[in-house]
């Protein structure tokens, strides 16, 4: 509301309250109308789940509680096919609960650092130019490729065979985070799906330093989540492998999807 709206508005309730005072000793008392009756509010309904991921099965071993997880869902992870090597990238205490909060916050404008389930990416920000011209380097893509060759080598399905077993975990840990009435999935296709419409730039990135951080120079870029713009930090290259790589699980988590469906089939029963 602007400011000189507000003195228009006061003007317009004095006004009101004293023609109020000087009509109501002349107006005859009308009865006051009985109380509405109103029907009791129910609960609200639980939001719908669009991406319902199969029950567990019956003969699936037990699962260890969330607080007792890390050690073997970091052995589960790193026996999986094409993760050799994946245990010297991982911070694995509060595993679960850290990767589940960081993917919540990858379409936001910032990740905390103490959350994350992976170690720093090591070495430097590269950028070349000079403070005037500066542009991204494109040596900081070498900083990334070890972890995202490790990436490419992943099979997926055996990503979600492991998610899918883990997931009452995962789901737990969403609820906990301050979403009891959430569905992690769904909030997973949707970060995926975030990620995927990052641009990708066919000219190097123009960088500005205001204060003591790099920052991208096209202000539509620097508003983007801190999701999309690790993508877009990470090089052209890198960023195609995991591009290729979520959609591969967003193929298999998201309900729908031929793949979904196959995964989220009971098996038949033995004749």
């Amino acid at each position: 509301m602007s400011n000189k709206a507000i003195p228009v508005l006061a003007a317009l309730l004095l006004l009101g309250s004293a023609a109020a005072w000087y009509w109501w000793p002349h107006i005859a008392p009308t009865p006051s109308p009985p109380p509405a009756v109103t029907a009791p509010v129910g609960p609200e309904p639980e939001p719908a789940i669009a991406n319902p991921m199969p029950a567990p099965a019956a003969d699936a071993p037990a699962l260890p509680a969330l607080a007792d997880s890390d050690a073997p869902f970091a052995a589960a992870l790193a026996a999986l096919p094409g993760a050799g090597g994946i245990g010297t990238y991982l911070q694995p205490e509060n595993f679960i609960r850290h990767i589940v909060a960081t993917i919540d916050n990858l379409p936001r404008h910032r990740l905390a650092a103490e959350l994350r389930p992976l170690k720093p990416t090591p070495g430097e920000f590269q950028v070349s130019g000079g403070d005037e011209q500066a542009v991204l380097d494109a040596r900081n893509a070498a900083r990334y490729a070890p972890l995202v060759a490790l990436l490419g080598k992943l099979d997926m399905r055996a990503v979600n065979g492991l998610y899918q077993h883990f997931y009452p975990l995962f789901q737990r840990a969403y609820q906990d985070q301050g979403y009891p009435q959430g569905y992690f999935n769904d909030r997973l296709v949707a970060v995926i799906d975030h990620l995927l419409a990052t641009p990708r730039p066919t000219a190097p990135l123009a960088l500005v330093r205001p204060k003591v951080f790099w920052e991208f120079a096209d202000p539509e870029l620097e508003a983007r989540s801190a999701g999309q713009k690790l993508l877009l930090r990470i090089g052209a290259d890198n960023a195609a492998v995991v591009e290729r790589k979520l959609r591969e699980l967003r193929a298999m988590v998201a309900a729908g999807s031929p793949a979904a469906r196959v995964a989220t089939t009971p098996p038949a029963a033995n004749q």
